[in-house]
């Protein structure tokens, strides 16, 4: 399931009956960010802060709690309590981000996000298994408007995985995630990743997610963003490819290297802008694209007028990219009078 559909599905199932879900996928893809990113959504605010280990967003609005589960005992779900001399009797400790149904200081609605759950032992699935079904732990009920989401790689992803016991399979609904190229590009716009990579990324859209177990190292949107993008212009220039191939692999890393010499030839979309009507426009593919996201992450309210003047002398689809790209960085754009005369010209395409 492509991230956009799987987040309003997240949302749904929070607002029924918060059965427990388990997003599964191939290392990189981003399943752990979504599942916090759909809390944010939840809120309705990006802004948090933290109380012990729960991330709080807004004024108390939601919360959400992450256990890396590959790290974790099973002490680490609790403890008996025998430090009562008076009583015949013990309980059990539980651990303080557990939402538990007393407390006061954690919100009354989030999420338990257990990240890299398959990776974890037998002893530890079932102690998941009674907190997804019963919702307590040790006893003690989880507060009713908090919801188990975990997140996983696959055992043929050979990341560690292990496998899962059947009556905790039972207790959660599975989802595969599924990278989307779209769905990717608005999120990379969104968080400001590097215009450069993300028209690499058009270009290229084959080399976003492409994971083979078999090989050290694989292009992903975790090891792109993270190991390529952000090492744009903050290494040597000659110690580029090699950065770049220690993070995604020789092959795309030779691409993107290739692509970068073009990106930083382009004409100087400045300069362009001041006269979008006489400068040239290439032909080739790979030019265009990026001319494509350089100018898209040029475009203001200011000088859009400009940027559809020059972008309609492009091919119909590099118009398109360029247009889609600027107005998602800056949704403001659309409600311009140059976008509304370009989207007349291309209502085939919009429409």
């Amino acid at each position: 399931m492509r991230p956009e559909l799987l987040k309003a599905t997240l949302k749904a199932i929070y607002n029924s009956n918060k059965r427990s879900v388990i997003i599964e996928g191939a290392p990189g893809g981003g399943k752990t960010s979504l599942v916090r990113e759909t809390a944010a959504d939840i809120a309705g605010t990006s802004e948090h802060h933290y109380v012990g280990s729960c991330q709080v967003f807004g004024d108390n609005l939601f919360g959400y709690v992450e256990k890396h589960m590959p790290t974790m005992v099973v002490e680490d779900f609790g403890i008996p309590d025998m430090l009562n001399t008076e009583s015949n009797t013990f309980g059990y400790k539980v651990p303080d981000w557990f939402p538990a149904e007393y407390r006061d200081d954690l919100p009354e609605r989030g999420f338990i996000c257990f990240d890299d759950r398959n990776q974890c032992g037998a002893e530890l699935q079932k102690v998941l298994a009674n907190v997804q079904q019963a919702r307590n732990l040790h006893g003690v009920r989880m507060k009713e408007g908090w919801m188990v989401v975990s997140t996983g790689n696959r055992q043929k992803d050979r990341a560690g995985a292990n496998k899962v016991l059947s009556h905790l399979s039972d207790r959660e609904t599975t989802y595969e995630y599924e990278t989307h190229l779209d769905d990717w590009t608005k999120w990379a716009i969104d968080h400001n990743v590097q215009p450069e990579l993300i028209s690499f990324i058009r270009f290229k859209p084959a080399m976003l997610h492409d994971f083979d177990p078999q090989r050290d190292k694989n292009p992903t949107p975790r090891s792109w963003v993270e190991g390529v993008g952000a090492m744009v212009g903050n290494v040597p220039p000659e110690a580029e490819y090699e950065t770049f191939s220690g993070a995604v692999g020789e092959g795309p890393a030779a691409e993107f290297t290739g692509f970068l010499r073009i990106w930083r030839k382009l004409p100087n979309p400045d300069a362009i802008l001041l006269n979008p009507t006489g400068s040239e426009v290439p032909t080739e593919p790979s030019t265009l694209y990026a001319l494509s996201g350089a100018l898209a992450s040029k475009a203001t309210i200011g000088n859009f007028d400009r940027v559809c003047t020059y972008v309609e002398r492009m091919p119909p689809e590099f118009s398109v990219l360029s247009i889609s790209l600027a107005t998602r960085r800056d949704p403001a754009l659309a409600s311009s009078a140059a976008f509304a005369k370009w989207a007349v010209a291309h209502q085939d395409v919009l429409f």
